[in-house]
């Protein structure tokens, strides 16, 4: 069973504006699948309807056999949701925000334990989050996230404002969460990391998918030494 099936999904905010244009998209259960495209081109849109947080206009998303539209309840006991701009409780410790989220999982001590492990913040999981620097901030976040096992999770921009090395860290992360049995979706602006952390790649553009494929597959088709010259080519 797929993890995430969406067909021909429209959204059409107040005002008329059109987010996405009939997307068709799919998520392979323990695969990281990519969706990529330039600011505006639907990416948040799409994900914050995937994640029941939006509802489509027109067309069907299914997640897990479930419809976003009739489902939500059950969808969000199986998914996990990590915005761009996520913040963390700034008068919390590191260990005390864990611990308030975990206690929603299923198994909260369990979930607790992983989010330490996930969040790898030393002494640091001590002190308030306030204090943590944006590395540190997003470590936690990805740690809420996944801390949970859930099976799709789904996450826009999770490296955004890392460094090299913490960006590597929070990408192994990801790549371990599905190695156990996790689903990704994620959005990327990076290139680079999605060339190397995605299965499958949907590229969109003005609320339209209009690529597709691995990196791999994508690079051979275009005749590209990378992925960024793959978007150069299909949003130019």
């Amino acid at each position: 069973m797929p993890a995430l099936v969406a067909r021909g999904v429209r959204k059409i905010y107040r005002g008329g504006v059109e987010a996405l244009k009939g997307v068709d998209l799919e998520v392979r259960e323990g695969t990281v699948t990519g969706l990529v495209g330039p600011n505006g081109a639907g990416k948040s849109t799409f994900l914050r309807v995937a994640a029941t947080l939006l509802t489509p206009t027109e067309g069907i998303v299914i997640v897990y056999g479930k419809d976003v539209r009739k489902r939500a309840d059950d969808i969000r006991r199986v998914i996990s949701y990590l915005p761009e701009e996520a913040g963390t409780y700034g008068y919390l410790t590191g260990r005390e925000y864990l611990r308030f989220f975990a206690s929603f999982c299923e198994d909260p001590e369990e979930a607790f334990k992983r989010g330490l492990e996930i969040a790898s913040l030393g002494d640091a999981i001590n002190r308030k989050t306030k204090e943590y620097s944006k590395g540190m901030r997003r470590r936690l976040l990805i740690a809420r996230t996944l801390m949970g096992r859930p099976r799709l999770a789904i996450m826009d921009e999770p490296t955004s404002g890392l460094d090299v090395l913490q960006a590597l860290a929070v990408r192994d992360i990801i790549r371990r969460s599905v190695e156990e049995g996790s689903a990704v979706l994620l959005s990327s602006h990076n290139m680079l990391e999605v060339e190397h952390l995605c299965d499958h790649v949907y590229l969109i553009h003005e609320g339209r998918i209009v690529e597709s494929g691995s990196p791999s597959e994508l690079k051979e088709r275009y005749g590209a030494r990378s992925m960024e010259e793959v978007f150069r080519e299909v949003v130019s």
